[in-house]
């Protein structure tokens, strides 16, 4: 690829990204593409073992995503699941993701990525990430480079064989984990259809089968979904992100389903807490909660701006919001 480093120091880059420095375009462009290489080797479904520590959405939220090391542990002496939804919303999305496709690299079997619904061309022109690259680096070439490496991303992952981890929730089409290794994942995430399903659901307590989505993409899903995809799949725990949590977390349909959420005062205006699930060795599940992270503090004005723009972007004809991408 002319033009582009021949090598990449990893652990440099790294380092300027914990201090949030922005990479250069051509550096943002080779780590794409030796990420595409590596994404390419993964199955729809990996496998991996516990001790691990599962991340919800981040959003953008880059000084939140530090406060998760800092209470957690750094790479590589904590394992890390990250379940999607690393872009939109907040105000660092281009550093947020940068970071965590170095550390991916850099620890290839301590850090694994899930793809969020977020992680699409459709979503992040309107959300943020597209806008923000463009300002930072004066053209759209770094939002073509993360977006087409998005479509590489796995759509799930299994620790110890019994806890199944994705991004949104269950789809009618999926039965068997089998299934969605079938899935042909290496585009934009469609509209419909089993890998839609994956990364827009929601469970629905007070559902017990399957139910069209308010949110106009994949479905809502109850406990008795959940029992019967768990027992099929001889599996005991089903762990997603994809939903707004006050109180960071959320337990359903008798221990059989956990949603962590992981951006504190989401959107720097929701006030919730925020957590991560570490789960140990034996597949023992504790929530780590947290509160935002104090650097936001300094970036307040610049946060309720962009907020406020992307409301008015967010708008319908009739200027009802839509809750569509949420």
């Amino acid at each position: 690829m002319p033009g582009l480093p021949a090598s990449i120091d990893l652990d440099q880059c790294i380092a300027q990204l914990y201090k949030k420095n922005l990479l250069a375009e051509s550096l943002i462009e080779a780590i794409c593409a030796k990420a595409k290489e590596m994404l390419m080797k993964e199955s729809n479904v990996v496998h991996i073992s516990a001790p691990v520590t599962v991340v919800g959405d981040i959003h953008g939220q880059f000084f939140d995503m530090l406060e998760i090391f800092k209470i957690g542990g750094f790479c590589p002496d904590t394992n890390y699941l990250f379940l999607g939804d690393y872009v939109d919303r907040g105000l660092f999305s281009v550093e947020t993701i940068s970071l965590l496709v170095c550390l991916k690299l850099r620890y290839p079997h301590r850090v694994h990525l899930i793809r969020g619904n977020h992680e699409s061309r459709g979503v992040t022109q309107s959300y943020g990430f597209y806008t923000e690259c463009a300002r930072k680096y004066g053209n759209a070439n770094v939002w073509h480079y993360f977006t087409d490496m998005f479509d590489f991303l796995t759509l799930s992952v299994v620790i110890n064989n019994q806890i199944f981890c994705v991004h949104g929730g269950l789809s009618p089409s999926i039965h068997s984990i089998d299934q969605i290794k079938i899935i042909d994942r290496y585009r934009e995430i469609p509209h419909e259809g089993p890998m839609a399903d994956l990364v827009w659901s929601d469970p629905d307590p007070e559902r017990d089968e399957f139910s069209l989505s308010p949110r106009g993409a994949g479905y809502t899903f109850g406990g008795d979904v959940v029992k019967k995809f768990l027992q099929v799949n001889s599996m005991s725990h089903i762990l997603r992100a994809h939903q707004l949590c006050q109180e960071g977390y959320q337990v359903l349909y008798d221990d059989r389903l956990s949603t962590v959420w992981s951006a504190p005062n989401y959107c720097y205006r929701c006030g919730n807490l925020a957590s991560v699930l570490e789960v140990s060795d034996a597949g023992d599940r504790y929530f780590n909660i947290f509160d935002a992270a104090p650097e936001n503090d300094v970036h307040r004005n610049e946060q309720q701006q962009q907020q406020q723009q992307q409301q008015t972007q967010g708008k319908d004809s009739q200027g009802s919001h839509i809750e569509y991408f949420l």
